[in-house]
């Protein structure tokens, strides 16, 4: 790697550690972002930039107190930085349901895989894209999908 692609490496490396359940540091992680950087969660379709940036690390954590981020392959090339990980922790917090009310922990271990292309310019993140399997993290969560309301009776 050059001495470029170190440093992009070190910045990215540096938000995973700060969205870490025992040292969540938001104001670390939101600095590392351009000041027009986003943060897509492409499977979501939501885009949290400049003050909203800020919540998603405290949203991952009031699901999973201890959430990690267990890295498993990282490719970096010049300003694109692609990682395959999975998002780790103990469901202990809570979900908010799209029909009202919330999921409760169930103590229940959560591993969903996730792929990570990252965007950097000028030391800046400028976009960050982030798939995450949430069928699999919903499933280890406990919450089942209602695929029978969905089909057709005719």
């Amino acid at each position: 790697m050059t001495k470029h692609e170190k440093a992009n490496l070190a910045i990215v490396l540096r938000d995973y550690y700060v969205a870490e359940g025992a040292h969540i540091d938001v104001p670390t992680f939101v600095n590392s972002f351009a000041k027009d950087g986003v943060f897509n969660d492409m499977v979501a379709g939501q885009a949290y930039r400049g003050d909203a940036l800020g919540n998603v690390l405290p949203y991952m954590k009031g699901l999973f107190s201890d959430v990690h981020r267990d890295l498993k392959r990282i490719t970096v090339n010049g300003d694109t930085i692609s990682i395959e990980l999975s998002i780790q922790g103990t469901f202990d917090g809570q979900l908010q349901a799209p029909t009202g009310g919330f999921v409760k922990g169930n103590g229940q271990r959560v591993d969903a895989p996730t792929a990570d292309f990252w965007y950097l310019k000028n030391g800046k993140v400028t976009a960050f894209n982030c798939f995450v399997g949430y069928s699999k993290m919903y499933s280890d969560m406990g919450v089942n999908f209602d695929w029978s309301s969905a089909v057709n009776k005719h």
